[in-house]
């Protein structure tokens, strides 16, 4: 995975005002913390996070953030662990990165990519349905890839590929339970297959909501700071 530098600045004001000061000169406030590391309030040029998006660069996204201080620049490796954007004018407001180190495994979800058209749907009519767009993974900084590939073209109506079918590369593993369904072909129109995929759905939601109830401390800091802000 390639990796970027983002430059960033100790910021001393805090609050809401401070934060709406900053948008105003075209910057975001941001937080740096994780394992061992006490959180530094950060500024960050807007500018610098629309050239990350650019990129292909969002959350999750690996890269060296080289932080300004009175003693000089410090880098640190991090992940973007969120870019908080508001609803009504689809701009950045705030940006979390988390450190990381390379002999430290992390977990992060990535998106699941279907490849090719199912035999089942070309030839027998059936319905292509993907349960799961994203797996999560844990793995070291070095082993972490963007997606998940997975060529579907041989599956015929009925078959169904789940987690534990999933063809991994070295050192990446992932964390959900192998029997889950990530793609079926269904037949058209089967109100059982309908019923399946929706409580699928509402499986991942509710695991996707107990994770986040798990979150570290670090995460905590970091939610403490944007209440303020």
């Amino acid at each position: 995975m390639s990796q970027l530098a983002l430059a960033a600045h100790i910021r001393s004001e805090t609050g809401k005002g401070a934060a709406r000061r900053l948008r105003r000169n075209n910057q975001i406030p941001a937080i740096f913390y994780g394992p061992g590391a006490d959180p530094v309030m950060l500024r960050i040029e807007y500018s610098h996070l629309l050239d990350l998006e650019k990129a292909g660069k969002g959350e999750n996204a690996i890269l060296d953030l080289k932080i300004q201080t009175d003693q000089g620049e410090t880098t640190k490796k991090v992940m973007v662990k969120e870019l908080t954007v508001d609803p009504l004018k689809n701009t950045f407001v705030h940006a979390d990165f988390y450190e990381i180190s390379n002999d430290r495994k992390i977990t992060l979800p990535i998106p699941v990519h279907l490849l090719n058209t199912p035999i089942g749907v070309q030839e027998e009519g059936g319905i292509l349905q993907q349960i799961r767009r994203e797996v999560t993974i844990t793995c070291f900084p070095e082993k972490l890839i963007e997606f998940l590939e997975i060529d579907i073209a041989n599956l015929n109506v009925g078959d169904t590929v789940r987690i534990g079918d999933l063809e991994l590369p070295e050192g990446i593993q992932i964390l959900e339970e192998p029997n889950l369904t990530v793609a079926v072909v269904n037949i058209k129109g089967s109100a059982l297959a309908d019923l399946e995929a929706e409580e699928e759905a509402e499986e991942e939601l509710e695991e996707a909501v107990e994770g986040e109830e798990t979150e570290g401390s670090g995460e905590e800091a970091a939610e403490a700071s944007k209440e303020t802000e």
